[in-house]
């Protein structure tokens, strides 16, 4: 599954240009950029990520998975979907960005109380900045994070930025994995 997912990533989510034309949150200009929606709202890359999600955190004995809303949403979903599949279900739960600004004001949504065991995952990791919001919001809460996880690494100090501040991250694609098939395809592709 995990090879068909990068194939995927491949084919819908991942744009490459010679000259950095890509802009980033950071400003930052990039040769490269994940447009992990494509993936991530499509109906096989959320069966695929789910599953390959799950099967890395199905015995880690977590009540929620969740992060910082958009990017991470769907990555949640498929996995809480696929764990009651699977029948061992987990419950997602969202980061807000803002506090509720009205009844509860709550910055969590979802079944997750304060003790419970969960996974921050995220889309697309780059510095880290999302991931360690979500991380401080689910840690406000009093949720005990077990474990950090993001679909793909853009390896550019994200995980090391994570990992800083004690918590595990797991990609479970690396742009080095992307660019390996990517290069390999470019190489074997005819040319007319």
């Amino acid at each position: 599954m995990k090879e068909r997912l990068i194939r995927l990533v491949i084919e819908r989510a991942f744009r490459y240009s010679e000259e950095p034309i890509f802009k980033l949150v950071s400003g930052r200009l990039s040769n490269y950029y994940f447009d992990c929606k494509t993936i991530t709202l499509h109906p096989e890359g959320m069966h695929l990520i789910g599953n390959v999600i799950f099967d890395h955190i199905e015995d880690l004995g977590v009540r929620g998975i969740g992060g910082l809303t958009l990017g991470a949403d769907p990555v949640a979903f498929a996995v809480a979907y696929t764990s009651y599949l699977r029948g061992k279900p987990i419950e997602a739960f969202v980061v807000r960005k803002t506090a509720k600004s009205h009844g509860t004001m709550q910055w969590i949504e979802g079944n997750v109380t304060k003790g419970d065991n969960v996974v921050i995952v995220d889309d697309v990791i780059t510095t880290g900045k999302s991931t360690i919001e979500a991380i401080t919001r689910a840690q406000e809460a009093g949720l005990n994070i077990v474990k950090v996880v993001a679909l793909i690494d853009r390896q550019e100090g994200g995980k090391e930025n994570v990992e800083a501040l004690g918590h595990k991250l797991t990609a479970m694609i690396t742009r080095e994995e992307v660019m390996a098939v990517y290069n390999k395809r470019r190489v074997e592709a005819p040319t007319d």
